[in-house]
């Protein structure tokens, strides 16, 4: 391994059991509930990567005491107890690439007095904040853009959210909606949030509602198009809670099964809080063999697969896997519903394109879907990353064609999985 790239050989097949690292999602939800929570949350089998330090570093700046311990995967969290203690101060937030940081702890900050600049890489600087932010400012919060409107950097002076009527877009990203529900039971005044055209990521926001009754706050929804919250809830310490593993990334392991193997990945199975269980019943459509069972999932390989036409709206993150699997199925594959791409860590739209037609496949794209006819050879190529970890692990499934893959700027695995190519390499077998 370089510092810019990586060489994966070409392997014969997988084997073993994978313990999942914690899910990114869940485990900054899981931050930042506790911080707000009164009481002291330990969280066990936490992520450790790039987005979950911004979130500790950020939480640390406003003034929360979190103690955590890489190698155990455990983080001690003192909440609050309430919105953050920092009227009359001024801070200065830098997020990197953490949407799951950004959007939530803006909605939060709104809460509380002080002024705040939130800021990020040059990746979320280009990714839409403004369905979030022009919510808040009906709402009576002063939001001032530094650069692009709607974008950040921007500036929030905190401590005007009430509570109220809200209208949200929901085309783009569950995030925002996450991070209002996260923020508003905290506010003096009950809130509804109405929702604009079909909501994206539903699971997503059924993730959301779960960690928040964990944490003793409830919200309901009427089909996911009017939400209901009443104001001055207040969250509280759960004391102990074990954070999932994490399901986007059992993708991965679970196609390699479904490719040529049998892999086993534990820490999701149907108690799973997390949507991208579902990426099992994709691949038992695609003609593979898949078990599942409470905190498990394990997927063998039947020796072929079958193209897919689906609408993977509700697993955005693991339909990226399903574009790889399209290669070496048979037949033509769709991928329906998912617009959400191009306003992730990258336009993933575009990359995906791209680099499917680097190694060799037939690809067409519209606004919200993807068309990809696979190659007879799958050509060996130079993968581009664009910042995107996602990017990164699932083009490593490449590996199984006959020559192997490149992986450029493979670092970009930071952000959810430090370890991935490592734990990748001990269950492949080389040709």
């Amino acid at each position: 391994m370089t510092t810019n790239a990586l060489t994966l050989a070409p392997i014969r097949a997988v084997s073993g059991e994978v313990n999942l690292p914690g899910s990114k999602s869940l485990s900054n939800r899981a931050l930042l509930l506790a911080a707000l929570a009164h009481g002291e949350t330990s969280l066990n089998n936490l992520l450790f990567s790039d987005d979950t330090a911004r979130m500790m570093t950020a939480l640390t700046q406003l003034g929360i005491h979190c103690e955590f311990d890489e190698i155990a995967k455990r983080c001690n969290v003192v909440g609050g107890g309430g919105p953050f203690q920092t009227s009359g101060k001024s801070f200065d937030l830098q997020l990197g690439n953490a949407g799951t940081a950004v959007r939530p702890l803006v909605a939060m900050l709104a809460l509380s007095p002080g002024d705040f600049k939130i800021d990020g890489d040059h990746y979320m600087r280009a990714r839409p904040i403004g369905d979030l932010t022009d919510a808040l400012v009906a709402r009576g919060v002063p939001v001032e853009y530094l650069d692009r409107k709607g974008y950040l950097p921007l500036t929030l002076r905190g401590g005007h959210l009430t509570g109220g009527a809200v209208r949200l877009k929901g085309s783009l990203s569950s995030q925002y909606l996450t991070a209002l529900l996260m923020a508003l039971p905290l506010a003096s005044e009950s809130s509804s949030i109405d929702i604009e055209g079909d909501l994206v990521s539903k699971p997503y926001i059924d993730m959301t509602l779960a960690m928040m009754a964990k944490f003793g706050v409830i919200a309901t929804h009427d089909r996911y198009q009017q939400f209901q919250i009443a104001g001055g809830q207040q969250y509280q310490t759960p004391g102990d809670l074990l954070v999932e593993g994490d399901a986007s990334t059992a993708s991965y392991f679970l196609a390699a099964g479904a490719l040529r193997g049998e892999i086993t990945v534990t820490g999701v199975g149907h108690e799973s809080l997390q949507g991208d269980v579902a990426f099992a019943a994709v691949l038992q459509q695609m003609g593979a063999e898949v078990s599942i069972e409470a905190d498990r999932i394990s997927v063998k390989s039947t020796g072929a697969l079958a193209a897919i036409d689906a609408d993977l709206n509700h697993i955005p993150d693991a339909a990226m896997t399903v574009a790889i699997l399209a290669l070496f199925a048979e037949g033509t594959s769709t991928i329906r519903n998912i617009y959400n791409w191009r306003i992730k860590e990258t336009d993933r739209m575009t990359a995906m394109a791209n680099e499917l037609t680097k190694v060799g496949a037939s690809v067409s794209t519209t606004d919200d879907s993807i068309r990809i006819t696979p190659p007879k050879h799958i050509r060996c190529a130079n993968i581009k990353t664009y910042g995107d970890h996602r990017m990164a692990m699932c083009f490593s499934l490449l590996a199984f064609g006959a020559e192997g893959i490149v992986i450029s700027n493979p670092e970009v695995t930071q952000k959810t999985f430090p370890r991935y190519f490592e734990v990748f390499d001990t269950i492949a077998t080389p040709v």
